[in-house]
């Protein structure tokens, strides 16, 4: 399974359910990697969407605990037994965990890669990442050259999750 998020430096990623900041060669690189694919989300992350609908060409899991929550276009779970189970209809490769912050933190330890984009400033947030660089477990595989929009500067990382933690 993959992660994916837009980071702030201090590893934010939201305030008041909306992203920090709307980069739009980040907001590219999203749908470009998402689409045709699927995508694992709490409640609060498609409520955020433009009129809270699903993202459009891709499957969308949607977990929540309200027993009576529909959305019409998405694959509504309830606990992570049901999130399981749906997800593993699914290639592990086409998953992507794409928020928010109680769902990055439960799912964090079953993914394998994670694309991080890395915004060099520091937002005010109530919401944030788990700060992969802080993991021994996660490395730096790919990285681009250095971006900008207006005057942020903001990186494309690939972390993926070594199977020897010495390799760091």
């Amino acid at each position: 399974m993959n992660l994916i998020a837009a980071v702030d430096a201090n590893w934010a990623i939201g305030l008041k359910n909306k992203l920090l900041v709307r980069i739009p060669e980040d907001m590219k690189f999203f749908r470009q990697t998402t689409t045709g694919k699927v995508v694992v989300m709490g409640r609060k992350t498609l409520e955020s969407f433009p009129n809270g609908r699903p993202l459009a060409n891709r499957v969308n899991i949607v977990l929540t605990r309200d027993p009576d929550y529909t959305v019409k276009g998405a694959v509504i779970v309830h606990d992570m037994d049901e999130l399981h189970a749906e997800i593993a209809k699914y290639p592990s490769e086409d998953v992507y965990v794409i928020g928010g912050e109680s769902i990055y933190r439960q799912l964090a330890d079953e993914c394998d890669v994670a694309h991080i984009t890395k915004i060099n400033y520091k937002y005010e947030a109530d919401a944030y990442f788990p700060n992969l660089d802080e993991k021994p477990e996660w490395r730096i595989t790919a990285d681009s050259e250095e971006q900008t929009y207006f005057d942020l500067e903001y990186y494309f990382y690939k972390y993926e999750k070594t199977e020897n933690c010495e390799q760091r």
